[in-house]
């Protein structure tokens, strides 16, 4: 069994290939009177739009966004109707020529021996549904979520690529527009191009982390056990291409902590009926998969690019020893062009879990 939908209350569903004609996504369960056009969608495909720098893919993708359905203009302009939106991203600059090579073989890294093994048929021209590709579709989805969650602020940046971490002391906000890797460190972005330059003079690539943080989230989203909401974003980032582990709050070095360490202390807010005011943040705005009221804070480390230039072992689709080296357009590290991918993720996590919350709460 295949799954492409995301989602309990806000559902969305992603189709389309990497060189098909196009890729998009069906939203469901979308509140209606939601004012939407395709100008709210398309600031935020342009931030993940192919092409934009020579430390990115150069396959050039307009990603124009298109409603095809969900929307009515009653004469105050275009709103939700509540019905499932329907959103078309038109693929126009595949080059599957690119990708003959491969059609017989398996690059090493990357799903083409999983889907084979799986359904006995894979799209080699650029992996099919396992193309980074796919992710426009959810980029757009996010935007949708926004529109459900307006008191939330999402922040999404690069905190480290090629193992070179940036300087928290050096965070700017204002910086992470201003550059092509989403950093807010100004020196470490200055790094970062001779590093990404370097690796893809070597015919190599390079992992990266991405941090999202959402400020603005209540206290009181989510649930305990099964539909914890540090769960939902973890399955959530996991299932973006090229994921490969997530952290909440502190996440791992948690475990290197004491329990007062790593403790949250909370003091009474500034008035009775204030909510309480936390010195830290180790948890990373939950507690027992409900929100605690801080900022939700998660990290999403994201592998090197598999498609490389450099010769690598693998095997024939008939078991045959081989070396597979993947020619064509490739991001030397698809952890840039995921950071707006990661923060779609999490809009739609949280657009979620405020309708489940607002489901059984209704009177909270």
């Amino acid at each position: 069994m295949s799954w492409n939908t995301f989602g309990r209350v806000l559902r969305f569903t992603t189709w389309g290939e990497s060189h098909g004609p196009g890729l998009g996504a069906v939203i469901d369960g979308c509140p209606p009177g939601l004012p939407l056009t395709e100008a709210d969608i398309q600031p935020f495909l342009d931030a993940r739009r192919p092409g934009q720098s020579r430390y990115t893919t150069q396959r050039r993708e307009a990603d124009a966004v298109r409603i095809l359905s969900g929307v009515f203009d009653a004469g105050e302009g275009q709103v939700t109707t509540g019905t499932p939106i329907h959103l078309m991203i038109e693929n126009t600059d595949q080059r599957s020529k690119d990708y003959s090579q491969i059609a017989k073989s398996y690059r090493p890294g990357h799903a083409d021996y999983a889907y084979d093994a799986k359904y006995g048929v894979r799209d080699y021209r650029g992996g099919g549904r396992s193309s980074a590709r796919e992710t426009a579709a959810r980029v757009a989805a996010g935007a949708i979520a926004r529109l459900i969650i307006p008191q939330v602020r999402l922040t999404a940046f690069v905190c480290e690529l090629g193992g070179d971490a940036i300087d928290r002391e050096a965070f700017d906000p204002q910086a992470i527009g201003e550059n092509p890797f989403f950093c807010p460190d100004r020196e470490a972005a200055k790094r970062w191009e001779a590093l990404v330059d370097r690796a893809r003079k070597d015919g190599s690539s390079l992992g990266a982390v991405v941090e999202c943080v959402a400020h603005g989230v209540p206290a009181g989203w989510g649930a305990p056990v099964y539909g914890k909401l540090d769960a939902d974003l973890a399955s959530a980032m996991m299932s973006i291409n090229a994921t490969k582990g997530v952290e909440i709050g502190d996440g791992f070095e948690a475990a290197r902590l004491t329990g007062e360490q790593n403790a949250d202390p909370m003091r009474p807010g500034a008035a009775p009926d204030d909510p309480p005011v936390f010195d830290s943040n180790h948890a990373g705005g939950t507690a027992g998969g409900i929100s605690t009221g801080q900022p939700v804070v998660v990290r999403v480390a994201f592998k090197p690019t598999s498609s490389i230039l450099t010769p690598v072992a693998s095997i024939t689709a008939d078991g045959q020893a081989t070396e597979v080296a993947t020619k064509g357009r490739h991001d030397p590290c698809v952890g840039i062009r995921g950071t707006p991918v990661v923060e779609a993720m999490m809009a739609l996590v949280l657009a979620d879990h405020r309708m489940l919350h607002r489901a059984q709460m209704a009177q909270r």
